[in-house]
């Protein structure tokens, strides 16, 4: 009998990520695939973006609608609650013998949850890293505890994970699959970025900024980013925030930047292939993003790094700390785009990997036995 996986996705991030990892499991014959698409992944603020797992050749794609159309934290915490009950009854029906869930969005939780209570095994990817800036870290600790199967994107995550009293023979370290597009993934050339995005020969700053959901204002620290930001003559291109508490005030902000700013524009839905062709073609990396902790080294792309959000994370000499502080940051790329700096990070390496995650987590997945000594858990601290 064949295995049923179940893998969670709440929105194009992290579908970025799990891509090359569903393209693998789903051409195993042992696996039966089936992908649930929640959340964000169903908004038409944030692109409807669950098309663009149809478009991308996956049949088995199951759709629940729990998002509230709101901006704060009560919102956050409703929507939590009804995606615990809509995947509670969806689960139900499928019985799944293994969940596969990544990283530490807050409404990962529901389904960690539903499987928890229903003794399904979880596999988690990205665990043992750190963002001590923002709710994350504490969802990323619990999906961490809750899971049964550990996939690390670092050294540092993996002793992290086994200093939380995991089993050594449950957590592997497989670097971030995110990085997979750029070893198997058709990268659009610079040419028809240039084409898409109406780029010309001046410096491009792609900029990724999120809410910071630990501060009760959770969009405090983006004043300075926008003031910062308008005395610059490079081109920008901002990516859509995170469906948190207090992005739709980062939205319209954005959105008035560029009403104002000719050398500006934003997208709310880009493919994962395009989103790497951006950055391949940009001088300079702006905001608060894992993208830009995690992917930007495989590039060799200065990153600016703003505030508190990403405290605590692992990071490569291509990242520039700044405080959410127009003066700081004006320097910062100022000196992330000087020619000096940019020389020094050819030497670079990503902590995150290489680009072949997908393939030791398939493998694992594919050939790990389902029984009572993987849910049955021993804290071996």
């Amino acid at each position: 009998m064949n295995k049923k996986i179940v893998a969670i996705t709440s929105s194009r991030a992290d579908y970025s990520h799990l891509y090359w990892v569903l393209k693998l499991l789903e051409q195993e014959k042992t696996i039966d695939l089936t992908i649930l698409a929640f959340g964000p992944h169903l908004s038409p603020r944030y692109g409807d973006t669950w098309q663009q797992i149809e478009k991308d050749g996956f049949t088995n794609v199951k759709k629940i609608e729990c998002l509230l159309s709101s901006d704060s934290d009560l919102g956050m915490a409703k929507s939590l609650g009804l995606a615990t009950l809509s995947i509670a009854d969806y689960l139900s029906e499928l019985r799944p013998d293994l969940m596969l869930l990544i990283a530490d969005r807050y409404e990962m939780l529901a389904p960690a949850n539903v499987a928890l209570t229903m003794r399904i095994p979880i596999a988690h990817i990205e665990g043992g890293d750190v963002s001590e800036g923002a709710i994350d870290d504490a969802v990323r600790n619990a999906l961490t505890k809750m899971s049964h199967i550990h996939f690390t994107p670092t050294a540092k995550a993996m002793a992290r994970v086994l200093a939380m009293g995991e089993e050594a023979w449950r957590v592997h370290q497989s670097g971030a699959p995110s990085l997979d597009h750029l070893h198997k993934s058709i990268i659009p050339s610079r040419t028809k970025i240039r084409q898409r995005f109406k780029l010309n020969e001046n410096k491009l700053i792609v900029v990724a900024y999120h809410s910071v959901t630990l501060f009760k204002d959770s969009a405090k620290e983006q004043a300075d980013l926008f003031s910062a930001l308008s005395k610059r003559k490079e081109q920008i291109v901002f990516c859509f925030p995170n469906a948190d508490a207090g992005s739709y005030k980062i939205i319209k902000k954005a959105q008035n930047f560029c009403q104002k700013h000719s050398n500006a524009q934003i997208h709310h839905n880009l493919a994962a292939q395009t989103y790497w062709g951006l950055l391949k073609v940009a001088d300079l990396m702006l905001g608060n993003s894992s993208s830009g902790i995690m992917e930007s080294p495989s590039l060799k792309l200065p990153c600016i790094n703003i505030g508190i959000r990403q405290l605590g994370r692992e990071q490569a000499k291509n990242i520039i700390d700044v405080n959410a502080n127009e003066h700081e940051i004006g320097q910062a790329i100022d000196k992330a785009l000087n020619t000096e700096f940019i020389e020094s990070l050819n030497d670079l390496v990503n902590p995150y990997g290489e680009g072949n995650a997908s393939e030791l987590i398939s493998r694992v997945l594919t050939e790990l036995t389902i029984d009572d000594k993987l849910l049955f858990k021993k804290n071996i601290l």
